[in-house]
């Protein structure tokens, strides 16, 4: 008999193996499907007569009676209302009856709870005749618990050419939602399932029906990985759909949510089930702490937009019962966010999830903590902001607790200065003992400083810096090194090929600035050339007229090509990211100007902090906007607001679908340009790209930053601590301070003396400073002495050792530091801005690009631990070769091939500069003004070398000699300090 490869052979697999002895489905029977009430009938009266037989017979379950009607319409009502999951966990009443539909988890040891849990009935059933009509529809698999409806499944084989796309088009163009089956809240989730992918929904719409990913994930991107034993989608049916597997699910992370928009007063009901990744990270973190305890570390690196706010929820909700050797682990969960926007909705999702709403509390306020803990809230809500204040009333009896701390967006929750306030709030050694010595105290500050043993941490972020792999990372090694990573990933690469987020580099388009200054006064005088560009830089994108040209750019591409090809169903929003509080003021007039000029429908609303001076007035969010700050994300939902002009706000941690476009006028690099690009990943169902306009950055500046995270981030090895050594002795060579006077007065600080008792041994040590050190050893000093107190802070939370001396030197610099004054640089452009005026101003888009990133892992050095620094000669020159250089960069040659020329300029001259031997020879056995004559040789060796390939660029450099001067002055500037180390 040869093998069924069609799409029933699929089918029969999955029941064959459901059925099976080692799972324990029972195979259901279509014809036992009820379409009126949408159960099986026969599977519910079984149950019941099974767990609560005194209910057969008044309800007369085995008869079609009066009776049976009422209680099944009673069943029916009930499930319309609550659906389903809600059903299951909490029965139902009737009458004088109540009724249990499924019996929960039982505890070890519960005799009678584990034989009332093995009575419940799941059963699977083949060709599922739903349809009410004389259709008689089927579908090919339905799932049942005690008879209630959980899951849908429509089946294709890739060998008979088909695939999930194709069943997720069956269940948008073949089942009407109007069947009672397919109703919002009757089952769990719809699968759409082939041999190699599994998508779900858990709301079917028709056409606008939302399948997500629901698979492994591979080579960090999308799919599923070969599966040795069998189809690449059977975890699904094995794993996923055991009957323990299902009924956690059912128990802990499937609901129904109802979210409320604050404006409008309306709310709507949401279903959600958890996607692969985030079942997998909850039930992997739970049984590590099952296994090995307290006192563990553990980072997850999961995508933006890739639900870490349900994760975290249900990581939190399950933490709170973990137990060992019948105990709790954990007295309290913590959770720690930076993000004040998802301080809310964290709360929120939480109390969703939470079974009794009392076990969360949100600390506030300073004494929130301990009052919390008194009163048995186990689930705690913090901002990082907030923290030092809730922990340091935290009583004494509480630091002998234990502690799960989730750390929300790792990179930016975990400083070393709120590391350490945690870490001494809540740990065991924090308890101060009144005979303690000095030499007791210094041992017992250094152990607060480590990663408590009484607590255990899980830190979320979707940018792992270095230090936040080093803190949470797992070790391992590799080669030479130990290298440190995330304990569960859901990268960047899995999320986008998935679709359960948008590529945002896919549309990314410059926006080149053409601008002319011209000199306004009659003589030429010097100023410095390199801090006169960046003013003048400054000056033109910050002038009005600068403002009003971009502001037309933006709304305009807005209305022509946004609004007008209906994208997000033509509900699609847009955001400005401003570099400052004062610009983001200018935009917001200029916008609501131009929309007024426009009669556009729209408006902007303008995101920034506090109170600030404009034309003598103070203003603020609310007084700009109209309605109070606490209303921008609901407002930003809801017409005519359409623009989200935002200085610093809103550029993390804001999760909004229905934004489309982002408008770019700041500098961006690293992390900030990943977070702020992705605030438009989120999907929406009619959302199909995105579009970013950036006015001021590099297109490989954006895709370097984006390709660290692009796939699961690695360290590359660990921070050497014999730097603070080398440091240290450093220090010491400076003789601004010896061991005498760091060791008196550490001991007269932590004896909690007065002011004026340290004061003296610190003012002697700045005098020293200034008397006996020139201003480049007082940057070197100084700038070694951050790194030192930066370095310890952070190493003395993973060290296993502890080392005192280190300690009193980190005590003693955190308060000489501040007193140290930075050397007195004169500002050698001062005056420039009122010596010249704006002749002219252009801004042109250039052509749509797609960025697109290295498939390859991200790897991240340690953090830097050297220090000091040098004072940057300033270059003075003329105002008018100033301007000339400016003008000649942003405004005056017009290249063919734009791009080309740029990417030259920045990587292939430096690159062949800096290699050239007479340059290399100069920088290192001369001064900097012969290697200046050997550098330009260089140049004009590689320009030569260019010639056939570069004839715009080598005309330039040989015909125009201001170009010719500020490409030397750019190469060199480049290549000089970068060859000397």
């Amino acid at each position: 008999m040869r093998t069924d490869t069609s799409e029933k052979g699929l089918e029969a697999l999955i029941v064959a193996q459901l059925t099976s002895s080692q799972s324990g489905w029972v195979a259901g029977d279509p014809n036992d499907y009820n379409r009126e009430y949408a159960l099986d009938l026969k599977q519910l009266v079984q149950f019941i007569e099974d767990t609560q037989e005194h209910l057969v017979d008044p309800l007369e379950l085995k008869r079609d009676s009066a009776a049976r009607q009422k209680f099944l319409a009673r069943l029916q009502g009930e499930i319309t209302k609550r659906g389903t999951i809600d059903v299951l966990r909490n029965g139902i009443s009737h009458g004088q009856y109540e009724t249990i539909l499924f019996y929960a988890t039982p505890t070890i040891g519960n005799q009678r709870a584990e034989f009332l849990f093995s009575k419940n009935r799941f059963s699977v059933t083949r060709q599922l005749r739903y349809s009410r009509d004389e259709t008689q529809l089927s579908l090919d698999l339905g799932l049942f618990i005690n008879g209630l409806p959980v899951t849908t499944f429509e089946l294709k084989n890739s060998l008979t050419k088909q695939t999930v796309a194709d069943a997720i088009q069956q269940y948008k163009k073949d089942r009407d939602p109007r069947e009672l089956l397919f109703q919002f809240g009757r089952c769990l989730v719809h699968f759409a399932v082939d041999d190699s992918e599994v998508r779900f929904c858990t709301h079917l719409k028709g056409n606008e029906s939302w399948f997500l990913p629901f698979n492994k994930g591979w080579n960090d991107g999308a799919g599923n990985p070969p599966n040795p034993s069998g189809l690449k989608t059977d975890y699904l049916w094995k794993d996923i759909l055991s009957k323990d597997s299902l009924t956690n699910i059912i128990e802990n992370y499937a609901q129904v949510i109802e979210e409320r928009n604050e404006k409008t007063g309306r709310s709507k009901k949401v279903q959600i089930f958890p996607r692969f990744h985030q079942i997998q990270v909850v039930r992997k973190l739970l049984e590590a702490v099952k296994k090995k305890g307290i006192g563990e570390r553990y980072l997850i690196q999961h995508s933006a937009g890739s639900g870490k706010s349900n994760s975290i929820a249900w990581l939190a909700h399950q933490l709170v019962s973990i137990k060992k050797n019948e105990k709790n682990v954990f007295d309290s969960i913590i959770i720690v966010t930076d993000r004040r926007i998802l301080d809310k909705q964290l709360k929120d999702t939480i109390k969703q999830f939470a079974q009794v709403g009392a076990t969360v509390g949100h600390a506030q306020n300073s004494g929130d903590l301990r009052r919390f803990i008194e009163s048995g809230k186990k689930i705690i809500l913090t901002t990082v902001q907030k923290f030092p204040f809730v922990f340091k009333e935290i009583g004494d009896e509480h630091r002998l607790s234990s502690f799960a701390i989730i750390i929300d967006e790792a990179h930016s929750s975990q400083s070393g200065r709120n590391a350490a306030m945690m870490n001494t709030s809540l740990s065991a050694e924090g308890v101060q003992d009144d005979e303690e010595s000095y030499e007791d105290e210094i041992n017992r500050i250094m152990e607060s400083r480590k990663m408590l043993q009484n607590a255990s941490y899980f830190a979320f972020t979707a940018t792992p810096k270095n230090k936040t792999l080093e803190l949470f990372g797992g070790p391992y090694r590799e080669g030479e090194h130990t290298k440190h990573g995330p304990f569960h990933s859901y990268t960047m690469k899995q999320a986008i090929q998935e679709g359960f987020i948008l590529d945002v580099l896919a549309n990314f388009t410059p926006v080149k600035s053409y601008y002319k200054l011209t000199k306004k006064v009659q003589d030429d005088p010097d100023f410095d050339a390199r801090a006169a560009q960046k003013k003048l830089r400054k000056y033109v994108e910050n002038h009005q007229h600068a403002i009003r040209e971009k502001t037309e750019i933006m709304v305009d591409h807005f209305h022509d090509l946004v609004i007008s090809k209906n994208k997000i169903g033509g509900q699609a929003r847009a955001m400005v990211i401003t570099n400052g509080i004062k610009r983001a003021i200018d935009y917001h007039a200029a916008f609501r100007a131009y929309l007024a000029e426009r009669k556009s429908p729209y408006k902007a609303i303008v995101a920034f902090s506090g109170e600030h001076e404009v034309g003598g007035q103070k203003v603020s969010e609310a007084s700009l906007n109209g309605f109070p700050s606490s209303q921008i994300t609901d407002m930003i939902q809801t017409d005519p607001y359409r623009f989200l002009i935002c200085a610093d706000k809103f550029q993390t941690g804001y999760d909004e679908p229905l934004l489309h476009t982002m408008y770019v006028d700041k500098t961006l690099a690293g992390i900030k340009a990943v977070q702020t690009l992705s605030r438009l990943n989120r999907a929406h169902p009619k959302k199909t790209d995105t579009f970013v306009l950036d006015f001021l950055n590099e297109s490989d500046v954006i895709q370097e930053s984006f390709g660290t995270f692009y796939r699961t981030t690695i360290l590359s090895e660990e921070t050497d601590p014999n730097r603070l050594h080398d440091l240290k002795n450093d220090l010491d060579g400076h003789q601004v301070f010896n061991q005498a006077q760091i060791d008196s007065f550490v001991q007269t600080y932590l004896a909690g003396a007065a002011r004026d008792q340290l004061d003296p041994t610190l003012d002697n040590c700045v005098e020293v400073y200034l008397q006996s050190l020139d201003e480049v050893a007082q940057v070197d000093f100084k700038g070694k002495a951050k790194a030192f107190v930066r370095t310890y802070g952070f190493l003395a939370s993973i060290l296993r050792f502890s080392n005192a001396t280190w300690e009193k030197y980190s005590i003693f610099l955190n308060f000489l530091i501040p007193k140290l004054p930075a050397p007195k640089e004169e500002d050698l452009s001062k005056g420039i801005l009122e010596a010249i005026d704006m002749d002219s101003y252009r801004v042109e888009m250039q052509a749509a690009m797609k960025i697109s990133l290295a498939d390859q892992g991200g790897e991240v050095r340690p953090s830097p631990t050297s220090g000091g620094g040098g004072i940057v000669e300033p270059e003075l020159d003329k105002l008018s070769n100033i301007l000339r250089s400016f003008n000649d960069q942003f405004g005056n040659i017009d290249w063919k091939d734009g791009d080309k020329i740029r990417k030259v300029i920045a990587e292939e001259i430096p690159a062949k500069v800096a290699a050239d031997k007479a340059y290399q020879n100069a920088i290192h056995n001369s001064d900097k003004q012969n290697a200046r004559i050997e550098h330009d040789k260089a140049l004009g060796r590689v320009i030569n070398d260019m010639f056939t390939d570069q004839t715009e660029l080598f005309k330039q450099f040989a015909d125009n000699p201001s170009f010719k001067k500020w490409l030397a002055d750019t190469i060199f500037s480049a290549t000089y300090q970068g060859g000397k180390r």
